[in-house]
């Protein structure tokens, strides 16, 4: 047998002894919207033997749409998703036993055309507001808490709302159909790369009004019970999450093996849309359970009911740190 035939025999049977190792971890499945951004995360966990190398294999399925993924984990038909703290919240106190492992801290921001004449918030008075989300959005319930407190109105009743998808949103304000636009950070990103200019970021508001920006407001989802059950492995996902984070945070060419899934139309876009992305990196460690009460508190005032499912305050357990 000459070499090549020979290393071609070692790598087929490094490549079936690497399969086999993989077949006998443990699965960990979370669910994913389709086209969702978190799977720029989970796919760069599978890509790089993040999950293998933490203990598990990494299995997504993907979804039509946040309901979908809340109920699949309310089944019990994956171990995790990525949800927002207050669904988890909601949940929690219902007796659900969901924890909340920070994911993102990503918020959006109002953005206007570039020569358009607002420059703050109170330029918007008497103007049209196109809003991603719905009328609980939480990047709208901190602007007009902002605003409130800043110039003593209240943008609902000053201005126009027109709600929508994001899409729907991005095309209004693209077309000139409203004055503003408040998006999801990814639809933010693109219309920022098309020349569109930002009055405020939700971070800066929140700052404004003594609340901490980097309250994680997306997590992945998982139940108390897997976790004692299974530690390593929940430790194991929290570990590769991180890992992920950390080379996606400092390895600008370990995005083109994502950009594919990013649907970015120019490089303008790609490189917004990334840099957004790690905009989003929570601070490791434990949640500040206060923090997150204070930034609960002010959207509860003007959210309501409709927003906090009938809660005062965030349950005991709320977040899990990963370790």
């Amino acid at each position: 047998m000459n070499i090549m035939a020979k290393l071609a025999l070692a790598a087929c049977l490094w490549a079936g002894v690497a399969e086999a190792q993989e077949a006998s971890l443990p699965v960990i499945e979370i669910g994913t919207l389709e086209n969702g951004t978190v799977n720029w995360e989970l796919q760069t966990i599978k890509d790089r033997g993040f999950d293998t190398a933490n203990g598990f294999t990494l299995e997504l399925l993907p979804l039509a749409g946040n309901p979908a993924t809340q109920v699949a984990m309310q089944g019990g038909e994956v171990d995790a998703i990525v949800s927002d703290f207050l669904w988890v919240a909601q949940q929690r106190a219902q007796g659900a036993d969901f924890t909340f492992l920070p994911y993102s801290t990503a918020v959006g921001s109002l953005v206007v055309p570039a020569d358009s004449p607002v420059q703050t918030l109170a330029d918007l008075k008497g103007k049209k507001i196109g809003i991603a989300g719905g009328p609980v959005d939480k990047s709208w319930l901190i602007l007009r808490a902002w605003n409130a407190k800043e110039n003593g109105e209240d943008l609902a009743a000053v201005t126009e709302q027109v709600f929508g998808a994001p899409p729907v949103i991005m095309n209004a304000a693209e077309t000139g159909e409203v004055d503003g636009a408040i998006n999801f950070w990814h639809f933010l990103a693109k219309m920022k790369a098309a020349g569109m200019r930002e009055v405020i970021s939700v971070e800066q508001a929140a700052t404004d009004l003594g609340l901490d920006p980097t309250t994680p407001l997306l997590g992945f989802v998982l139940r108390d019970a897997w976790i004692a059950e299974h530690p390593d492995l929940a430790k194991g996902l929290a570990a590769a999450s991180q890992q992920a984070k950390a080379l996606l945070a400092s390895d600008d060419a370990a995005w083109e093996a994502i950009r594919p899934m990013m649907n970015a139309a120019n490089d303008a876009e790609f490189e917004a849309l990334r840099e957004g992305w790690r905009a989003g990196i929570p601070p490791e460690g434990p949640v500040n359970a206060e923090n997150a009460q204070a930034m609960f508190a002010v959207m509860a005032e003007l959210g309501g009911e409709e927003l906090t499912g009938g809660l005062s305050e965030l349950p005991e357990g709320l977040f899990w740190s990963g370790e």
